[in-house]
């Protein structure tokens, strides 16, 4: 962040009051003259007041010093600049108080208040010593000259540094609330980035669940399939050749599919890839922006492709050769739904007879579908297995029931798993159509 506002002030301190060691010698200059200027003109007054002449030049020196606290107190300037002007001195201390006056963020009553008794203290002695003159005979012009020269000098000695003082604090305030916006952008850029940063992080996080997701459903069904029957051909191979034939021959046609499969999908994530770069730079936010479109872009994409409803009868008729015991009603009028509605539904049905062969194998499954009005169901529930069957021993990395959860409740649908009273266990799901 640029140093704006109180933190470039604070930057570039300069002694006592001062913001800036620049404006310290500025006004201590303007000190000195002005002491000298009061010391100059006190000479006059001390002969015409009758003290010592001395006295009088102290007296310059220390009012005209006053102006050194001028952006301190500018009230107390503008105050000894209106009390000596009787006496005729303090001429610069008073336009110099005035500005500053003026430039100072006071009340608006406290300037017109001390700025009026500068421009009528200033008429009057202006008008005073104006007659004198005329009386004395040092100026013989009429009667006119007095209020006019008075009024003149008045106005003279006090608008000028009271219009330019004004005229300096409002421009001195907006560059400081122009600097105070500067910085407020600023932070509210960073924050934007920062939020940008972190919806691209979930963006990524949600990526990433859903490719693991479709990696589990295509993976783990099609290994599942192929790991039950090398175990049937593995218990065949001599006693019914022909049969074993047959199950290598569906070993090798469900490894091709899940090859094909996985091939589309990394075809899909390929594409979705752009320039390599190097580690660790940093990315701009326009190319978060494409790299998310082009990501959403591929996950539509995959989901058009993705199995649908008129492949469920396949699937169960592989899970039929696979040894398995299973039946498949369809209930109400059959009919088309979203492309990921149908592919939400496969998957679960899918995911729940993969359970079945890992966990229940031998056990009698039902799959059952149900089209609603508004809304598709599906339910696969298996028997208890017999303790006699033989088990696949098929690991499980305990994801196959989030990640159908996961699927519906992103729908807006309802899923529900458990096990059944008869000791079985029951998988149903409930997607709305739209």
């Amino acid at each position: 962040m640029t140093a704006t506002g109180e933190d470039h002030v604070t930057a570039r301190g300069g002694p006592w009051w001062w913001a800036r060691r620049r404006s310290a010698v500025f006004d201590v200059s303007l000190a000195v003259v002005s002491a000298l200027e009061c010391a100059l003109e006190g000479i006059p007054f001390a002969r015409d007041a009758g003290i010592p002449v001395a006295a009088g030049v102290v007296f310059g020196l220390v009012a005209g010093s006053v102006l050194l606290v001028r952006r301190r107190w500018p009230i107390a300037v503008v105050l000894v600049a209106i009390a000596i002007t009787p006496a005729e001195m303090g001429f610069l201390m008073g336009v110099v108080g005035l500005y500053t006056l003026a430039a100072a963020e006071l009340p608006r009553r406290i300037i017109a208040s001390l700025a009026g008794m500068s421009l009528v203290g200033t008429l009057i002695v202006t008008f005073v010593k104006t007659q004198q003159d005329m009386s004395r005979g040092d100026l013989e012009i009429g009667d006119w000259f007095v209020p006019f020269a008075a009024i003149t000098m008045s106005l003279g000695f006090t608008a000028p540094p009271v219009l330019l003082g004004l005229y300096v604090g409002a421009r001195r305030r907006l560059m400081e609330s122009l600097r105070e916006r500067a910085d407020s952008l600023e932070r509210e850029l960073q924050l934007l980035a920062e939020r940008a940063e972190e919806r691209a992080e979930w963006a990524r996080n949600e990526e990433r669940t859903r490719i693991a997701r479709e990696m589990h459903d295509v993976v783990a069904h099609r290994v599942s399939l192929m790991v039950v029957h090398a175990a049937a051909l593995q218990a065949v191979a001599r006693k019914d050749p022909e049969k074993a034939v047959r199950n290598a021959a569906l070993v090798g046609d469900m490894g091709r599919q899940a090859l094909t499969e996985l091939r589309e999908m990394l075809g899909v994530l390929r594409s979705g890839g752009g320039e390599r770069r190097e580690p660790g730079a940093s990315v701009p936010l326009a190319a978060v922006g494409v790299a998310a479109a082009a990501a959403a872009a591929a996950s539509r994409a995959a989901d058009d492709e993705g199995p649908c409803l008129a492949e469920i009868d396949e699937l169960v008729g592989q899970s039929a050769a696979a040894g398995m015991v299973v039946a498949l009603s369809v209930e109400g009028d059959v009919r088309a739904y979203a492309p990921l509605v149908e592919q939400t539904a496969y998957r679960v049905v899918q995911e729940a007879l993969t359970n079945v062969h890992k966990h229940a194998a031998g056990a009698k499954t039902y799959v059952r579908l149900a089209h609603r009005v508004s809304e598709i169901a599906m339910q696969v529930e298996n028997e208890p297995p017999e303790e006699a069957a033989s088990s696949a021993r098929l690991p499980s990395g305990g994801n196959g029931l989030v990640g159908m959860k996961e699927r519906v409740s992103a729908l807006g649908g309802v899923f529900v798993s458990g096990p059944t009273d008869a000791g079985g266990f029951r998988v149903s799901a409930v997607i709305p159509a739209s």
